[in-house]
């Protein structure tokens, strides 16, 4: 994907602003401080921006990395205004349809996640008639706990002993919802075990199994997916495409194959940042949008990984790394049984067998999950030619440990060895699937599989995990995971700031331009509450 808006070049300075990172949380930190008078430069090591958000292209299909299935997007809430206004209406997105995902469990049992809350519980209801009371109580503790959330991330705004402070008083509702265990709400509401699983069962959005997620990060899931799904028109890629192009229409720069290798800091303030080969860009106050444990243990210089702050956040689990299976059709994959809905597809009532526990040797077991998307079908823009070329995805989560024999070898050139077993894993979960969707089998053209190696190599998170620092009640009980850093001059931003997902490290964006610039911010953003 090419664009006016960024290059592997980039002018001179001064910089206000220094982004590290282009995945969804420094896109919308960048192009909103570039509003506000900032000129901003967006480093990215890739060769395409965009993180989790880009696609990439094999013979004529495109994929998205991370993007199938999106809310809060429209002029209905204030993200979606915000996100319009910060891409000058450029971003268009498609509904998923009356309902956004079907569940598929055990004995032939399926449920359908429609488009409205209302809907939604009547699902429920039908599907677990005894249960109406269990039902009604958890619908109440999904708004209750999503709408206490907001004074703690205001509150996180603040530096850290103001913030503590300041979440004793606005969030301590929130506090107690975040500190508590999903597995433990769902328990006292019912005693049924298929229920707890259909409650839970969009899990895999933020990566944490019910006995370790915090409840507060379910509720916003839940509550984030309550008037159904979209998906950008154009692909995931169009959302770079409209971020970027204002950070440029407002002076700043996107650069490409910019590989950051330390931030720089002089008398114990950030300054700039140091490119591999040597180069140094100095800036205002530096953004690392990579992960707040990557900027840490790889940008940050020695000394500062072994202090209390960092030590606590390296102490924090990572979320699961994931392989993805590619496929690329030739034909009408409506008649066999796809559509713009996310299927998932469970072996077991069991949430807590969440990984696929898979070693380079022996007999494969079976995938317990597989989540299955068909991007082409959820894109009104898509054309599919004479050919009928569509794409599907289908994505399982596996140990990092796994992969760690051959985390030192290079992208495309990993060994026989690896080039084996991966080969293994992709028949393995190509008949998997197929086993549910058998009539796809001779319209496949194409298969590639992406794994926690390939994550590593383009985004860089810790342990290859798509979501970053897995949701569990330890990590919102961490009182650094803030926008402000520690270090002065250097900010954090994206998913780690805040919760989870597209939308989730957009608000972590949005947090960290109110804590670099809060008046400007707070004038800009009031027309659009």
């Amino acid at each position: 994907m090419r664009s006016e808006h960024w290059n592997k070049r980039s002018p001179e300075g001064p910089w206000d602003t220094i982004v590290v990172g282009s995945g969804m949380g420094g896109m919308t930190c960048a192009a909103l401080l570039s509003e506000v008078g900032h000129r901003v430069l967006v480093l990215e090591q890739h060769y395409v921006p965009g993180g989790f958000t880009h696609a990439f292209q094999r013979k004529g299909w495109s994929w998205d990395v991370g993007v199938h299935a999106v809310s809060e997007v429209t002029e209905h809430t204030m993200t979606g205004r915000i996100l319009e206004r910060l891409t000058a209406g450029q971003l268009e997105w498609a509904s998923l349809g009356s309902h956004y995902e079907e569940f598929f469990y055990p004995g032939d049992f399926r449920l359908e996640f429609p488009d409205n809350p209302t809907q939604f519980r009547d699902n429920l209801v039908q599907a677990f008639p005894g249960q109406s009371a269990a039902i009604d109580g958890y619908m109440r503790l999904i708004r209750t706990t999503a709408a206490a959330t907001r004074g703690y991330f205001l509150a996180r705004l603040l530096p850290r002993r103001a913030g503590r402070v300041a979440e004793r008083v606005l969030a301590r509702k929130a506090r107690r919802l975040f500190y508590r265990r999903t597995a433990d709400v769902v328990a006292e509401l019912t005693d049924d075990e298929r229920l707890r699983a259909v409650m839970t069962g969009q899990w895999g959005y933020y990566g944490s199994v019910p006995s370790r997620s915090a409840f507060a990060i379910q509720a916003l899931v839940v509550k984030h997916f309550a008037h159904g799904a979209y998906y950008p028109v154009g692909g995931s890629a169009e959302i770079a495409k409209g971020l970027l192009a204002t950070v440029a229409r407002n002076g700043g720069w996107t650069r490409i194959r910019a590989d950051v290798e330390q931030i720089v800091i002089e008398r114990g303030r950030a300054v700039g940042v140091r490119l591999k080969g040597g180069q140094e860009i100095r800036g205002s106050r530096v953004i690392s949008a990579a992960g707040i444990p990557s900027t840490i243990t790889r940008l940050l210089p020695d000394e500062y990984r072994y202090a209390h702050w960092a030590r606590s956040i390296l102490a924090l689990e990572s979320s699961p790394p994931h392989v993805c299976l590619h496929l690329g059709f030739e034909g009408d994959i409506r008649e066999d049984g796809c559509g713009a809905a996310n299927k998932w597809f469970y072996e077991t009532f069991d949430c807590e067998d969440n990984s696929w526990h898979v070693g380079p040797d022996g007999e494969l077991p079976r995938c317990k999950v597989l989540y299955c998307s068909f991007p082409s079908l959820k894109d009104p823009a898509h054309d599919p030619g004479p050919e009928q070329k569509h794409t599907g995805e289908v994505v399982t989560f596996v140990p990092w440990e796994t992969f760690t024999p051959w985390k030192h070898t290079r992208w495309n050139r990993r060994g026989e060895d690896y080039d084996a077993f991966k080969a293994r894993l992709e028949q393995h979960i190509l008949e998997q699937f197929l086993e549910r969707l058998p009539g796809l089998r001779d319209k496949i053209r194409y298969t590639e599989l992406s794994t926690p190696l390939s994550t590593d190599h383009f985004c860089r998170p810790t342990r290859g995990a798509i979501y970053g620092l897995e949701p569990t009640v330890e990590r919102f009980r961490n009182p650094y995971l803030r926008p402000r850093s520690p270090i002065p001059g250097l900010f954090f931003s994206g998913s780690d700031v805040t919760t989870v997902g597209v939308i989730g490290a957009m608000s972590g964006g949005l947090l960290t331009a109110l804590a670099v610039a809060p008046r400007r911010v707070l004038s800009y953003l009031r027309p659009l509450a």
